[in-house]
């Protein structure tokens, strides 16, 4: 009777959700996405909101330990799409009634690059008379380019904390001033007092990770009263520090996985109202990975509307999925992805965050 009891309570503790992730026994972990599909369905509907994602540049200052467009890795080919790219992608977006982009690269903070995303933003807004929705996810930058960039049109800014454990944040990251944990969750704070609906996440299944790491994860997000969630399992990349020489073993790969969807169903149980994307990164350990993240009570999709000549070069882990379709076919395929789960794809709408507007109202 326990399980039925914590799913029902109306606010869960630390020990609930730790007893949540813990859960292994099939018919129980059915219980679980049921009660978060509930729970998703009351708050947001039994709705699927797209933003199409545009990876305009792989080149980064960064040197984290996990990713495969670290600085340090030499054999990345870079790139850079160029301005008119992005628009004509916006265009094909805005034309097949996606409702919003999320605009994604490695991180920069030099003054060209801050002047490009500029352009693209009001270029965005002019193309589609300010119905597409944006959403930035272009990493640690001053308080004056999140104004900037807020004042150009941008409303949502998705950037990820990796892990609230300080301690393993550190071991994901070079000890200096370019990664700081104490920066990450100012930059948050920013974001949040400038006006954006702001976004965090986590990887899940980190070496050394703990169930309670995840717990503490799910409550730094409502500590931080954050508005959308982009978390995923963690996969090795081949060129990283923390990823050469290590390929996840079946067994771990579906660990991993089910975890990522245990984090989105206890997160969706907890949290209630806010936007939770499926990510790629549960579709790339199971073909069917996005589907079971929506019925687990995702509901955010971001098809991948990068230009076809560089989609692959975009690799922040090993095996990503849909780097060798089009933005045609990545339509195609989720539209029978989300239709099998019984959800609807809200075509032309900006799919907020309910949360974001609970708090203004």
């Amino acid at each position: 009777m326990k399980l039925e009891t914590v799913l029902l309570k109306e606010k869960l503790n630390r020990n609930d959700l730790t007893y949540l992730l813990n859960l292994e026994k099939e018919e129980e972990l059915e219980k679980l996405f049921a009660r978060a599909y509930e729970v998703k369905s009351e708050y947001i509907g039994k709705k699927v909101y797209y933003r199409g994602l545009i990876e305009f540049s792989n080149k980064c200052i960064k040197n984290c330990f996990y990713c495969g467009i670290r600085r340090d890795n030499g054999e990345v080919e870079r790139f850079d799409m160029t301005e008119e790219q992005v628009i004509e992608q916006a265009k094909w977006a805005y034309e097949n009634n996606y409702g919003s982009l999320a605009l994604q690269s490695g991180e920069r903070q030099d003054a060209d690059y801050i002047q490009f995303v500029d352009n693209i933003l009001e270029k965005v807004k002019e193309l589609s008379g300010g119905k597409l929705g944006i959403t930035l996810s272009l990493g640690e930058q001053s308080y004056e380019t999140y104004k900037r960039w807020y004042d150009l049109g941008a409303h949502r800014y998705l950037l990820r904390i990796e892990s609230s454990n300080k301690d393993i944040y550190s071991k994901l990251h070079p000890e200096d001033e370019l990664h700081s944990f104490e920066k990450r969750v100012e930059c948050l704070k920013m974001l949040k007092e400038i006006g954006y609906q702001v976004g965090t996440g986590v990887m899940i299944g980190l070496p050394g990770q703990t169930v309670e790491d995840l717990a503490d994860d799910i409550l730094f997000y409502e500590k931080m009263d954050i508005d959308m969630i982009g978390m995923g399992p963690y996969i090795p990349h081949d060129d990283t520090p923390m990823g050469r020489g290590i390929a996840d073993s079946k067994e771990e790969s579906d660990r991993k996985f089910k975890l990522g969807l245990k984090m989105i169903a206890v997160a969706r149980i907890y949290l209630k109202d806010v936007n939770i994307a499926a990510t790629t990164a549960l579709q790339a350990i199971n073909p069917l990975g996005r589907e079971k993240g929506l019925k687990a009570g995702a509901n955010i999709l971001m098809p991948i509307i990068t230009v076809d000549e560089h989609r692959a070069k975009y690799q922040l882990y090993n095996n990503k999925p849909c780097i060798d379709d089009n933005a045609d076919k990545c339509k195609n395929c989720l539209a029978g992805r989300v239709t099998s789960v019984g959800d609807e794809i809200m075509y032309g709408e900006w799919g907020d965050s309910p949360h974001y507007y609970k708090k203004k109202g």
